[in-house]
């Protein structure tokens, strides 16, 4: 038996600039491209988790205006197999939008959420009852605090599991993080939110905490600290890499994979996900991933 996914999050138009020269403040440079696609932490990991689930039962929790930018979104989503019957359509709001400058193989990242700040309990934790035991949930902290908290709180009730990557980073008591299943900050995030070393965060989050390292891979602690190291790959954008990483965990996880090895295939597939332009452009499909892991 597969559990179903429910991503509650963001959905918005990243507006993606590459440039060789990063401005100053007060100046103005030339940029050399710009791209135009659907993103938001919330819809990327969404359609992360449809390209790599079998069977494609993820949905998305989460809102859009009513412009173009948000109909593109959704169509985006549809596209990619995530049931969006639980997004709602904000009359007179804009749609989200990521404002991304890349330079020197990294990002630079502005995000005006919007739409996304209706995301809030009364609606959300309706729908929560809809679920079964044992379901999984993904967020992220595009969305208003209080949502997140209600979720985390409603979540334990109904016995959901939630992976929270908690990005951007917003404080969090002990008392929710504590009812997270699975939380995976990177290093930065890691030290803001336990306001200590990571190796000493990790060993008292044990099989819960993965912080994510980027080209080094991914930490965890199982009586003692455990790497699982990244793929080699040519990068061109990590934007999304993050958002991949979350999806696909929250893929293997449903099937019941182990969790050594489920951080394993989030990070094949993560390392796939930096090796085309946007969020959303290099997420592999699931026979991508099997057929790398094989080899």
């Amino acid at each position: 038996m597969t559990h179903k996914i429910i991503v509650i999050g963001s959905a918005s138009m990243d507006l993606t600039v590459q440039t060789q020269v990063m401005p100053d403040q007060g100046e103005t440079i030339l940029g050399e491209t710009l791209y135009m696609a659907p993103g938001g932490k919330g819809a990327n990991q969404a359609v992360a988790a449809a390209r790599l689930k079998r069977n494609r039962d993820v949905y998305m929790i989460g809102a859009v205006g009513d412009d173009a930018f948000g109909q593109t979104i959704l169509n985006n989503l549809r596209q990619h197999g995530v049931n969006v019957d639980y997004m709602q359509t904000i009359e007179g709001e804009h749609s989200g939008t990521a404002h991304i400058t890349l330079y020197e193989q990294d990002n630079r990242i502005i995000v005006v959420p919007a739409a996304n700040n209706r995301i809030v309990p009364e609606v959300v934790l309706p729908i929560l009852q809809q679920f079964e035991k044992g379901d999984i949930i993904v967020m992220q902290q595009e969305i208003p605090a209080k949502t997140v908290e209600a979720v985390i709180d409603e979540a334990a009730q109904l016995e959901l599991q939630v992976i929270l990557n908690p990005a951007p980073y917003r404080a969090l008591d002990n008392r929710l993080l504590n009812k997270v299943t699975y939380l995976t900050p990177n290093e930065s995030e890691c030290q803001q939110l336990f306001g200590e070393s990571m190796d000493d965060a990790l060993a008292q989050h044990p099989n819960q905490l993965i912080v994510t390292l980027g080209a080094e891979g991914a930490v965890y602690f199982d009586q003692t600290r455990q790497t699982v190291p990244a793929y080699p790959c040519d990068v061109v954008d990590t934007t999304g890499a993050g958002d991949t990483f979350n999806g696909a965990l929250a893929v293997a996880l449903s099937e019941g994979q182990s969790f050594e090895t489920a951080i394993q295939f989030a990070n094949m597939a993560s390392s796939f996900a930096v090796s085309a332009l946007g969020a959303q452009g290099g997420i592999p499909t699931r026979e991508v991933v099997d057929k790398a892991l094989n080899q």
